[in-house]
């Protein structure tokens, strides 16, 4: 038995009863809608034929309810019978790159009621290191030259630190630590949990792994990818408030298509749910979206704080602050990009700036890339040419004035 077994046993079966259940509770809703339409289609049959449509309408009731009923429990049967293969050995789920990519996406949906209600599925922030959790206190020991540079990558919604890789390529920490004097570490979270409950596990995070560093930290650089770019943001506010001593280190933040101003495929279903729940025949899709988690829910104004009305968030004085917006148009001017941007994100919300808000970017510490999707960005020759000057800057600064 491997040491990673017990962990197996527990997500496994964690998620046999999860899809039990909501396989079951998908049936139902499925059952709910041909309810729904069937009651329509009778009640105008009845206008027609009168009361004899009574007693056929019973008949098919009877029959459907029983079958949406035997469909749903054998459902959750087949979750629990599926619990039997967590003995078998291997390795847990979110050690491997398909199991934590499918865990992420089921955190990224509804990650807060699985901290509340299966958190062996949720799991506190950690760094990774080939896709094990390694503690704040234990990375800079685990490596062989530790650099007074530290470079933290975060993923975005429904993302692991595996999305780097995008491609089959090196991710941009690997190239770092090939390329520059840094020490390039990569974070999971749950991305359904609020933003402002990441920013603030983050900066904890962060303080454990500076307290604990082996060689004297001289400064930090942030990249995040989509919602990691808000969530290091909001860290960053955090920790200025609470008087944390890490963010004293912080020189460059890097924004990767984060949605600073919200995501528009949100806002749509925000007020889409809204609308499937006027008719009995669509309420359980309404229900079904309103599901979706506190992080999504977000998304929706690109809120950091807890209060998601509240005004923006200054940028950390000081700091050099870059961010990289894609549209999925050669030019953002095009209507189409203008409307769909690179997919999940509008330009203006990636850079931060539209006729009412402005987050506070330099528009020269901008970069765009055209005819690219929101998952370029994770990993092109642009963006990392683009993350490799923007951090190297302090060193070819100090390497001129030394010179």
């Amino acid at each position: 038995m491997n040491g990673t077994h017990p962990q197996r046993r527990a997500e496994v079966r964690a998620l046999a009863r999860l899809a039990g259940d909501e396989l079951g509770g998908a049936v139902d809703g499925i059952g709910a809608v041909h309810r729904a339409i069937s009651d329509r289609v009778f009640a105008a049959v009845r206008l027609g034929v009168g009361p004899a449509a009574r007693p056929v309408k019973l008949v098919h009731d009877t029959i459907t309810d029983g079958v949406y009923r035997a469909v749903s429990a054998a459902a959750v049967a087949a979750g629990a019978v599926a619990e039997h293969t967590a003995d078998a050995p291997g390795v847990a789920p979110s050690r491997t790159v398909y199991g934590s990519g499918l865990l992420a996406a089921l955190q990224g949906l509804i990650g807060d009621t699985l901290a509340d209600e299966r958190p062996i599925l949720a799991g506190p922030m950690t760094f990774r290191c080939e896709g094990a959790p390694v503690g704040a206190e234990q990375v800079g020991a685990g490596l062989a030259r530790p650099s007074g540079h530290i470079v933290v990558f975060l993923h975005g919604l429904v993302e692991t630190e595996h999305a780097w890789h995008l491609g089959g390529g090196p991710s941009y920490a690997e190239r770092l630590d090939t390329d520059m004097d840094c020490s390039a570490l990569q974070i999971r979270y749950n991305s359904g949990l609020r933003i402002h409950d990441n920013a603030a596990q983050l900066s904890e995070l962060m303080q454990r792994l500076v307290d604990h560093w082996p060689v004297p930290v001289e400064r930090i650089s942030l990249v995040g990818h989509s919602m990691g770019g808000l969530i290091v943001r909001g860290a960053c506010f955090e920790a200025t408030e609470a008087e944390r001593t890490w963010v004293r280190a912080v020189r460059k933040v890097v924004c990767l298509g984060s949605p600073h101003l919200g995501a528009p495929l949100e806002q749509v279903v925000h007020y889409g749910s809204s609308l499937l729940g006027l008719l009995p025949e669509t309420r359980p899709f309404g229900r079904l979206l309103r599901r979706r988690s506190a992080g999504i829910r977000d998304l929706r104004r690109g809120s950091v704080l807890e209060d998601a009305e509240a005004a923006d968030i200054p940028l950390l004085e000081g700091v050099d602050h870059y961010f990289v917006t894609a549209s999925i148009t050669r030019s953002p001017r095009n209507p189409l990009g203008r409307v769909l941007g690179d997919g999940l994100v509008l330009t203006p919300s990636g850079a931060g700036r539209n006729r009412s808000r402005r987050i506070g970017f330099e528009e020269s510490n901008g970069l765009h890339l055209p005819g690219a999707n929101h998952f370029t960005l994770l990993n092109h020759e642009a963006v990392y040419a683009a993350l490799r000057d923007w951090l190297g800057a302090s060193e070819a600064a100090r390497a001129d004035s030394t010179g």
